[in-house]
Order: C-alpha cells, then sequence, then structure tokens
C-alpha cells in the first residue's frame, strides 16, 4: 500500500484548515472585530504548523462570545 495518497490527504486538510481559518479572519475584519480578526490571522499561520490549532481558536472565540 502506498503512503502518498495518506500524505496528499493530510496535506489537503492542513491546506483546508488555514483556509478556513484565514476565511473566519476575513469575516471577523468585515464585522469590524479586529482583534479577534488578527488572532485568527495569527493562529492561521500557526495552524499551518500544527494541524487542527486555527479550528480550535476559531471555536474558543465563539464559546467567548456565547458565553460573555
Amino acid at each position: 500500500m502506498s503512503t502518498k495518497g495518506v500524505r496528499d490527504r493530510s496535506n489537503l486538510l492542513k491546506n483546508a484548515g488555514v483556509v478556513t481559518t484565514l476565511v473566519d479572519a476575513a469575516m471577523e475584519f468585515a464585522k469590524g472585530r479586529r482583534k479577534s480578526g488578527a488572532l485568527l490571522l495569527g493562529a492561521a499561520a500557526v495552524s499551518s504548523r500544527i494541524p487542527g490549532f486555527g479550528t480550535a481558536v476559531s471555536l474558543l472565540i465563539r464559546a467567548y462570545r456565547r458565553l460573555r
């Protein structure tokens, strides 16, 4: 069994996580929420090294807003 297909899927998922975090950041900036937009931009940069980090930050921001 080839590991190339597994690696390709892993890279695709990692890139998708970065892209969705960037989209979340753009939406935050569009809504005038500069701090959370900047936080999400930083999370997208870290997410390129640590998969899932941007998603976790996005979820934490949403949970914080809901509980506030």
